[in-house]
């Protein structure tokens, strides 16, 4: 058995990797972080799992409990671990990160795009960026280190991975129009969280400054093989859950001056998704919704080809706290301990 940790276990990733650790048959969840609810009782913060974990609240000391688990789960804000993280803790347990502080491979552009100094770079090196359809065959016995990605992130970057790679498109033509649900925005007290603030309401935020901007264009410029330089959106939408992105780029023309055709296109997604357990890509005229994967660690792909402007749209789904959080997170740990990748992650969608 697997014993996990969870520093940040009651905000809403935290709580969705309690829902879904809950259910994994080889974890147990020994330590249940949250430094504003210390000594609380964990389902006294949520209800929803009232006589389901009994299980009090604790601090958030990471070198304490690297001594007690086989891995440690840190949803916490940027710049926590990076703020804590040392040598000996990575010598006695796993850790899969679920902030921003690994995921970024030069540490100036952190620095940058998070406005905060990057407290130990020396482990940015081998932390492994943890998209598991992408790189699983890094995440091993040997890996100490996982950055998870974001929400955007994971649903953008996979939404256009295959096109980048196989150089279909112009990538540096992409851009990402993305809407997030409002937990996106985690659980703390903001006005512009409130109700009557979201609430039949829609709105862009991080225009030209959103800070997973360069978490994509790194990914994607990995799949190029040169710099990729991207145009980001994000809207936040009046829903609890969910991420909508949708995609524009122009579509490279072949020798004799025609575009791709869908058939080409949907053989270049299926070469690196045909056989992903969470990934779907859905038939020819079939647009992606978020209530389809609500609740899931699905992602749903679909495109559309413009002959008129020879774009491509692509689309993709995903639920911001599975997918693009927690799920992913259980997706890592798996990979690390050599479980089944779908361990515990056999969620049935949500619908309505």
């Amino acid at each position: 058995m697997i014993k996990a940790g969870i520093i940040g276990a009651t905000g809403y990733a935290g709580g969705e990797l309690v829902r879904i650790l809950k259910n994994h048959k080889d974890v147990e969840i020994v330590w249940y972080g949250s430094k504003s609810y210390i000594d609380k009782r964990y389902s006294q913060v949520y209800q929803n799992l009232f006589q389901i974990v009994e299980d009090v609240c604790r601090d958030d000391n990471l070198s304490l409990l690297a001594g007690q688990v086989d891995v440690i789960f840190t949803a916490t804000p940027q710049g926590f671990l990076a703020g804590i993280l040392t040598e000996e803790i990575l010598s006695k347990v796993k850790i899969v990160d679920l902030s921003a502080d690994y995921r970024i491979k030069d540490v100036a552009v952190y620095e940058k795009w998070y406005g905060i100094e990057h407290k130990s770079p020396q482990f940015i090196k081998e932390a492994v960026y943890g998209l598991c359809e992408l790189n699983r065959s890094q995440i091993t016995a040997d890996t100490r280190l996982v950055a998870n990605p974001g929400c955007y992130t994971t649903c953008s970057i996979l939404t256009a991975y295959p096109l980048v790679k196989e150089g279909l498109i112009d990538a540096d033509t992409l851009i990402v129009d993305a809407k997030s649900g409002t937990s996106g925005a985690g659980r703390g007290a903001k006005v512009q969280n409130l109700f009557c603030e979201v609430n039949e309401n829609m709105k862009a935020y991080g225009v030209a400054s959103h800070r997973h901007t360069p978490e994509i264009e790194e990914q994607l410029g990995y799949a190029s093989g040169g710099q990729v330089t991207i145009n980001f959106t994000p809207h936040l939408v009046p829903m609890n859950r969910g991420i909508l992105v949708t995609e524009y780029a122009s579509l490279k023309r072949k020798e004799d001056g025609t575009l791709p055709s869908y058939e080409e296109i949907k053989a270049v997604y299926d070469k690196y998704y045909g056989g992903e357990r969470f990934i779907r890509m859905l038939e020819k005229g079939v647009c992606p919704e978020t209530k389809w994967v609500e609740g899931s660690n699905y992602v749903d792909i679909g495109f559309v080809i413009d002959e008129r402007t020879g774009r491509i749209v692509m689309m993709g789904a995903l639920d911001n706290l599975v997918k693009g959080a927690a799920g992913q997170a259980v997706q890592n740990m798996n990979l690390l301990f050599g479980l089944p990748e779908e361990e515990g992650l056999d969620l049935i969608p949500c619908f309505p």
